[in-house]
């Protein structure tokens, strides 16, 4: 007979009975709790973590969206594989996995290490016309889930998100600005390090597109506006959430992702764990909009999934305290 699934009365009346104060860990109390819910069981595990890192181009580039050029996004794919990125250097120091997927990056790449999941050559510029076809929408969000399942198949007790796209701040600003909702000027920040000119820019281009298409339901936003690579983190968290595993959501990118994931799949909001408010204009009011309390705020701006890989060791910590800490009634009576 299965153990029946915890709840979070019977989770906070264990930790409640350790040997310490009651509530003395405070937040990792709590994030603790999360993870049993999660997985359901009372002793979660969090030894294996993977990092998924979903690189893919944006058609908004044509239009100076971005500070940087659309040829970076393969150059910093073939950073990750050599292991030379500050993701990498995170994920070493953390003893996280990490996987990089094609999800859609404008040009022919080969590396054994790749995983290519390619559901096109970029996605078409959304200030003037529809960011990708509904087919390959739902195609992105189906090989998103794939290759959740494939990570935790291959032994992942958690997944963590990355993700590399020139211009993805800009499709991430315009998803916010219809599945949040909220202002269009609330939504658009920095990204990868404007000045005020490309700035001004990006907010034009942005309102552009927000202009051309009135689409509010949730695929058809994500088609008309998203990135192959949020797109497939979406399905990443929908595939998570079908084996009850927990999922660390980096920054404003991956954010806006889970907005996808839950606003298509209310019920997947549970295995979200939300790494950090980043720096970037917006990222709070869309945490606020998907009721997440981030567990750092470091000003982070990067993306690659590095706030998610410093999040990491907190997130082994509170799978650790559940299993790992006698009761204060053990100890007292000498069962160590």
């Amino acid at each position: 007979m299965s153990e029946p699934f915890p709840t979070e009365a019977a989770v906070r009346a264990g930790l409640d009975a350790q040997a310490r104060p009651p509530g003395s860990l405070g937040r990792i109390e709590d994030l603790a709790v999360e993870l049993a819910l999660i997985q359901r069981t009372a002793t979660p595990r969090a030894d294996r973590i993977a990092l998924l890192i979903f690189a893919g181009d944006h058609g908004l580039t044509q239009d100076g969206v971005s500070a940087y050029p659309a040829e970076v996004t393969p150059a910093m794919v073939a950073t990750f594989l050599a292991g030379r990125a500050a993701a990498n250097a995170f994920a070493r120091a953390v003893g996280v996995e990490t996987t990089v997927i094609d999800a859609g990056v404008a040009a022919d790449l080969s590396h054994p290490a790749l995983v290519d999941a390619k559901t096109g050559r970029g996605t078409k510029n959304a200030a003037r016309e529809p960011a990708m076809t509904p087919d390959q929408a739902r195609l992105a969000l189906a090989r998103g889930a794939e290759q959740a399942t494939a990570a935790l198949d291959r032994g992942a007790d958690v997944l963590a998100l990355g993700e590399m796209g020139i211009g993805n701040s800009a499709s991430a600003a315009l998803l916010m600005h219809r599945l949040a909702p909220a202002p269009l000027d609330d939504c658009v920040g920095l990204g990868t390090g404007h000045d005020a000119a490309g700035l001004a820019n990006k907010r034009a281009v942005l309102a552009r597109a927000a202009e051309r298409s009135d689409a509010t339901e949730p695929l058809e936003v994500l088609r008309q506006f998203g990135g192959y690579e949020i797109a497939m983190m979406a399905g990443a968290i929908h595939g998570a959430a079908d084996r009850n595993a927990p999922v660390i959501v980096d920054g404003f990118i991956c954010t806006a992702a889970a907005l996808v994931a839950v606003r298509l799949r209310p019920e997947t909001r549970r295995v979200c764990l939300f790494a950090h408010r980043s720096a970037e204009a917006g990222h709070g009011r869309m945490l606020q909009a998907l009721d997440a309390r981030p567990l750092l705020d470091l000003n982070l701006r990067l993306g690659e999934g590095t706030g998610a890989l410093l999040a990491a060791p907190l997130v082994r910590a509170a799978a650790a305290l559940l299993s790992d800490v006698a009761s204060l009634d053990d100890v007292m009576a000498g069962r160590l």
